[in-house]
């Protein structure tokens, strides 16, 4: 568990494309939970589950939160690796390689879609609660609650 309290289902390098000018590939340590992947510098990779953005270190933490990822693209394996692709929301792709024995493109597609369902079931609930408490106003009449779909 990180210091926040969140899982860790996951932990370890990948390398992620840059998006300036040469694109070359950097290590950052990954860390994989219910909400989403985080992404720290190689640099903090002696203190493991220790991790928390300060005030004072702006950028050290990058944050891919599942709420904002669309999906996760453009599986290849070339030699000793697996690149992929993470599409965000806004459009903008993020692309990573690891050694293919690791999985991660599939760890991170898994939780995801978890992610999605566990979002999809809650907004349903919503909807259903909603409906129960609707309130009906007839003409001529009181109003009344509409009890239909009463889980």
């Amino acid at each position: 568990m990180l210091d926040s309290g969140v899982k860790v289902l996951k932990e370890g390098l990948l390398e992620k494309r840059s998006d300036g000018l040469l694109q070359l590939w950097k290590k950052k340590h990954c860390i994989l939970t219910e909400d989403g992947l985080l992404l720290h510098p190689p640099k903090q990779h002696d203190h493991p589950h220790h991790y928390h953005q300060s005030a004072g270190e702006p950028g050290k933490l990058k944050a891919l939160h599942f709420s904002n990822m669309k999906t996760v693209d453009c599986v290849e394996r070339k030699g000793k690796y697996v690149y992929f692709t993470v599409v965000m929301s806004g459009g903008k792709e993020i692309d990573f390689r690891c050694p293919q024995d690791e999985g991660w493109n599939a760890e991170i597609t898994l939780t995801m879609v978890q992610y999605k369902n566990r979002q999809a079931i809650i907004a349903v609930r919503s909807t259903r609660q909603k409906q129960q408490l609707l309130v009906v106003q007839l003409p001529g009449h009181k109003m009344i609650r509409n009890a239909q779909n009463v889980a």
